[in-house]
């Protein structure tokens, strides 16, 4: 595992679409389909990373309850199957299951969302605004395995209030610090 920040894409990129097989459906799915009118959330995770596990019951918890307020999560693994076979389409449905994923799990076989997103780590984290342009991106909060700092999802749920109160969202955005994408 080799500790990595988060690249930083630049506020106010346009989301770039993409279609990829969500694992829970078996089904090819796209940004378009899946965006919402207020805010969508695209998170890059995978099965093993202990980043990922650190924050997973709180990163669900929160993703249900703000898809209540009419907010997407969609979820994104592209790390390198052959070397990393716990994070198959057929491991992430199994996961996406457990751990009651509220949320698609797409699978980004060529990797060609991870590049288009500048994603670095798992977990990355992006929000879009009705008009998929960036006005988020950074960590879940300031917890990491081992650093005894409690599990919150404050720094994404702050930005996320903000978007639904209509309100400016906080500029120090801090980057995400996890496994890196594990490229072909």
């Amino acid at each position: 595992m080799a500790e990595t920040p988060s690249k930083m894409l630049p506020l106010g990129t346009l989301a770039p679409d993409f279609k990829l097989l969500d694992t829970v459906t078996g089904n090819q799915t796209s940004l378009q389909e899946l965006k919402s009118n207020i805010a969508t959330v695209i998170m890059f995770i995978c099965n093993h990373c202990p980043y990922v596990k650190h924050i997973q019951e709180k990163l669900v918890a929160v993703a249900q309850s703000y898809q209540q307020k009419g907010i997407s999560f969609i979820a994104i693994c592209s790390n390198d199957i052959k070397k990393y076979p716990s994070d198959s389409p057929e491991n992430m449905h199994k996961e996406a299951l457990a751990h009651h994923y509220t949320f698609p799990y797409l699978y980004d076989e060529f990797q060609t969302a991870a590049k288009a997103y500048q994603a670095a780590c798992t977990p990355d984290f992006y929000i879009f605004d009705a008009n998929l342009a960036c006005v988020y991106r950074g960590r879940f909060d300031s917890s990491t395995p081992g650093n005894n700092h409690p599990v919150t999802g404050y720094e994404l749920t702050r930005a996320l209030d903000s978007i639904l109160t209509h309100q400016p969202i906080e500029d120090d955005q801090k980057p995400s610090l996890g496994c890196n994408i594990k490229w072909k």
